[in-house]
């Protein structure tokens, strides 16, 4: 965990400007609640919306670390909750968990060997009052990932979602042999996902190559938008499809009493629904609303 010490090294003037987008009531709301979770060494440190260092006792590099930083902070805060706001649906589909916290959200940041570029977030959702006493009841929300000096996504953010989808896939299987009691019992479901996850990157990537990173509705003809469109479904329906074989996956550990394993089964489930509900959301139902508001021609 480098978090500290890669920020650090990042001068704020050096950042792009902000940009100027106008956030909605939840988005809004979260920012102003939004904990941070930053790593030095083997410890991870949980700063308040005002950067006081909730747990643990700070040393003498955090500390510092903040006193020299905080305009640095405030920008990565609005910079996360921008990026949420324009290519994630995770405020959204879990406003529900968010409100019932009073909008309380934790950021954790994992930089990505970037000199303190990239960054996967891992976002929770927790009640302030049991924050310290029960920090483990946290609720998982979903990961993103950022680039401090690239705001702006190729192809919509889709190949970060799908590397991620092979990435965790990997993780499970270590974790399998760590948490499973009969780890070989599951053996054809690990080769089943397996199958699904190369597949979904394979095609995708191959579907992407054929797409423009970024789309310039002003000059893209008629048929040409309606033909990207149905590109960015069919990675989709590689998704659900995952997600299906997981799902069933995850409903045989909870029959057989994995309890110490099917949390994670559980979570990659999360990333994958939260991943289809973005498609349908901000990909596919914005193609949509352009293909609609078309004027068919003759």
């Amino acid at each position: 965990m480098n978090e500290v010490e890669e920020l650090s090294k990042v001068e704020l003037k050096s950042l792009p400007a902000l940009r100027h987008i106008l956030l909605s009531d939840l988005h809004q709301n979260v920012l102003k609640n939004l904990y941070l979770e930053l790593g030095t060494g083997p410890v991870l440190y949980l700063l308040s919306p005002s950067y006081s260092v909730i747990t643990p006792t700070p040393n003498e590099t955090i500390s510092d670390f903040i006193s020299k930083n905080e305009a640095l902070l405030d920008y990565l805060k609005e910079y996360i909750i921008q990026n949420l706001a324009v290519y994630s649906v995770l405020l959204d589909v879990n406003s529900y968990f968010a409100e019932q916290n009073n909008y309380v959200v934790l950021a954790r940041l994992r930089e990505r060997d970037s000199d303190g570029r990239r960054y996967e977030i891992k976002f929770y959702t927790h009640s302030s009052r049991e924050l310290m006493t029960n920090y483990k009841d946290k609720i998982y929300i979903g990961r993103d990932f950022i680039d401090l000096f690239h705001f702006k996504r190729k192809y919509f953010g889709v190949k970060e979602i799908v590397n991620s989808v092979k990435d965790q896939y990997e993780n499970l299987l270590d974790k399998a042999e760590e948490k499973l009691n009969e780890p070989l019992e599951y053996k054809s479901f690990f080769q089943e996902m397996k199958e699904s996850v190369t597949e979904l990157r394979n095609e995708s990537l191959l579907i992407l190559q054929s797409l423009p990173p970024y789309l310039d509705f002003s000059k893209l003809k008629n048929k040409d938008l309606i033909e990207i469109n149905s590109q960015y479904r069919t990675i989709n329906h590689f998704l659900i499809e995952l997600t299906d074989e997981v799902a069933e996956f995850e409903n045989l550990l909870r029959n057989k009493n994995e309890n110490n394993f099917v949390r994670y089964v559980t979570k990659y489930k999360k990333d994958l629904a939260n991943a289809i509900s973005y498609f349908n959301i901000k990909i596919i139902g914005r193609l949509n609303d352009r293909i609609l508001n078309l004027k068919a021609k003759s």
